[in-house]
Parts: C-alpha cells; sequence; structure tokens
C-alpha cells in the first residue's frame, strides 16, 4: 500500500478538515433531521445525537472516498472498507458509538455486513426504496439510543476494484448503508 501510517494520517486530517464535504452534497442526516424537525417538537437530546451522527457520517464518508481515491490502486491494497471496520471497532471497543456496514444489495461482500435486526432489515428497505435516511430512538436498559441508517451509494469506479457487483448498480442507488447506534444523552 502507498503512502503507509503517515498518508493515513495525513488522510485523516484531510477528511476532519473536509468534515462537511460529502461529494458537495447535503448531509443525508441533515436532511433527515430537518424532516423531522418539520414533523414534530424536537427533543433537544435527540437533535444532539442526530447532530453528532451528521457529522460522524460526513467525516466517514468523507474519509472513505479520500482514501480510497489517493491510496487504493490494485486491488491488493488495503481496502478503505476493511480500515473502516477497524475504525468502527475501536469506537465501539472506547465506548463513543456504534457504526456497522450494511448491505443493501442482498450479496454481501462479508457475512457479518447483512442486515441483523428489525431496524436494519427496515433501513434497507427504505433506503432501497429511495428514503434519503432511517431512524429510530429506542431503550436499552434503561439509556435511551438513537439509531440511524445513511446510504451509501457507488460513487467512484474504483469501487469496482473489490466490489464486482457494483459495477452493476445505477447512479444514486443505495448499495449499502452505515447503520449508527448513538447514546441519547
Amino acid at each position: 500500500m502507498k503512502g503507509g501510517w503517515r498518508g493515513w494520517l495525513v488522510a485523516a486530517a484531510v477528511a476532519a478538515a473536509m468534515g462537511g464535504l460529502w461529494l458537495a452534497s447535503g448531509s443525508v442526516a441533515q436532511e433527515k433531521a430537518a424532516e423531522n424537525a418539520a414533523q414534530k417538537p424536537a427533543d433537544p437530546a435527540v437533535e444532539r445525537a442526530r447532530k453528532q451522527v451528521q457529522m460522524l457520517d460526513d467525516l466517514y464518508k468523507t474519509a472513505i472516498v479520500l482514501i480510497t481515491e489517493h491510496y487504493v490502486e490494485e486491488d491488493s491494497d488495503l481496502a478503505a472498507g476493511s480500515a473502516f471496520q477497524a475504525l468502527f471497532k475501536a469506537m465501539k471497543d472506547k465506548g463513543y458509538h456504534e457504526v456497522r456496514l450494511l448491505d443493501a444489495t442482498g450479496e454481501p461482500y462479508e457475512a457479518k455486513n447483512a442486515p441483523s435486526d428489525d431496524f436494519e432489515k427496515a433501513a434497507i428497505a427504505a433506503l432501497k426504496s429511495g428514503a434519503k435516511g432511517h431512524e429510530q430512538v429506542v431503550e436499552k436498559d434503561g439509556q435511551r439510543y438513537l439509531r440511524v441508517a445513511t446510504p451509501i451509494p457507488v460513487v467512484m469506479k474504483k469501487c469496482v476494484l473489490c466490489h464486482e457487483q457494483y459495477g452493476k448498480a445505477k447512479p444514486g442507488e443505495a448499495i449499502g448503508a452505515l447503520g449508527y447506534t448513538i447514546k441519547v444523552e
């Protein structure tokens, strides 16, 4: 892989600096928050969690595009998705939040990426039918959590280096999702 750790650090710093950019489009989480605000009175804690999801979604998606664009040259390079799986695990292990890659094609790259519960299955169905996002507030062990799924479309030709089946995807079609679970505090 080209660049080593320094390259990853530079890419991460650039991604952090560009946190608001997701291919020059508005954030799905931000659009979903605006829809929800128009529908019901806001719960300030849920709104803070939505904003956190928006920031994370923009950061992760911008970073994965930048890393793929600048450091993935051939199929033997470390796939950005694999690197992000490790990053997602580190965030969960530290207790910050949980984020999962979810398959929307029916042909997951790894079995663990298949939607695994009712929320994830409903989210994929909603995203495949054109929804810009899917969310639900849940309670577990007395703690509220905001669960949000945001679509992942194929945004560059390099995606097919590791995911040959994505070559059949229509422009803008959700081939997957990021599924977030964030504490509502």
